[in-house]
């Protein structure tokens, strides 16, 4: 049996998605407040639906009953920060922790971890959070993958964060001109299923990137190749993002700042190792493009 955690996410439930297409035994944990539109799509694959949360370890037994392997793709963010109840340190770190401890005592062999780019290297909570569960999970004695993304396209380049292809307006963090190797979440998916067979993905941190490197900038200029529009653009200063990042209480709107000047900063990730031993064409940010443009 193969346990997802953040099924009802759109990774989450790619991930599920494929491992039933290759009828794999799959069960989800879902919260008691998780969208019963998204649980009632799991269930609809063949997905086994057992509620959990990451907040309370004592709900872990009956999830892990049977479980060989688990893939968690799950975070607190980017919802909304409640003290005692969704923050980074609740859910991220401890919640995580404490999942990955109980995987090993009830008899888990192989854990799958979507972490984030290590190159995303500065001090906020989600990052603190990551880099600590990545050091218990290879600490644990399970055989583990660690999945670091660069940023998802479906994301940063989405109005999430500022970027309004629709009516032509963006926003980007920093001047907008240092690489990135934004990848699909359906490439990420496809990692995480092909990392139960792939030798090369055994006790490994894959630091995974699209097929190019590119700037905020190329992307904005891709999408206004395809459009036919020029689109307006604003720049949050990286001096903006710094003050933001040291003088913000709040744990989720720290980790935004530092996420966000991370981006600024670049994340190139080179892919031709990878993509030497994992037989897979990435999608590139001219194909979502395309596909976005078409939509609107």
């Amino acid at each position: 049996m193969i346990l997802v955690i953040g099924a009802t996410g759109m990774l989450g439930n790619e991930i599920c998605r494929r491992l039933r297409k290759e009828d794999n035994p799959v069960r989800a944990m879902v919260r008691e407040t998780s969208d019963p539109v998204k649980v009632n799509k799991l269930q609809e694959l063949g997905v086994e639906i057992v509620r959990g949360d990451l907040r309370k370890s004592s709900t872990f037994k009956p999830v892990l009953r049977d479980v060989t392997t688990v893939i968690t793709t799950a975070s607190s963010m980017p919802f909304s920060y409640v003290p005692n109840e969704n923050d980074p340190l609740l859910v991220d770190r401890n919640g995580m922790i404490s999942l990955v401890d109980e995987s090993r005592l009830a008899g888990v062999t192989r854990f799958i971890y979507t972490s984030f780019s290590g190159q995303i290297d500065l001090d906020f909570p989600l990052r603190n959070a990551k880099r600590a569960v990545e050091q218990n999970l290879q600490n644990n004695g399970m055989v583990y993958t660690i999945l670091r993304p660069s940023c998802f396209m479906e994301a940063w380049l989405s109005p999430m964060v500022g970027f309004d292809a629709a009516n032509a307006k963006v926003r980007l963090c920093g001047e907008g001109t240092k690489p990135l190797s934004y990848i699909s979440l359906f490439d990420v998916a496809w990692f995480a299923v092909e990392s139960l067979k792939n030798p090369y993905a055994r006790n490994a941190v894959l630091e995974l990137g699209g097929p190019e490197k590119l700037s905020q900038l190329d992307a904005v200029k891709i999408f206004e190749e395809l459009s036919g529009k020029k689109f307006e653009i604003e720049h949050v200063p990286v001096e903006a993002l710094s003050s933001q990042l040291q003088s913000a209480a709040d744990p989720m709107e720290k980790s935004f700042a530092g996420l966000m000047l991370c981006v600024a900063n670049g994340d190139p990730i080179d892919m031709r190792n990878t993509l030497g031993k994992f037989n897979i064409k990435l999608k590139s940010v001219r194909d979502f493009a395309r596909s976005m443009v078409a939509v609107a």
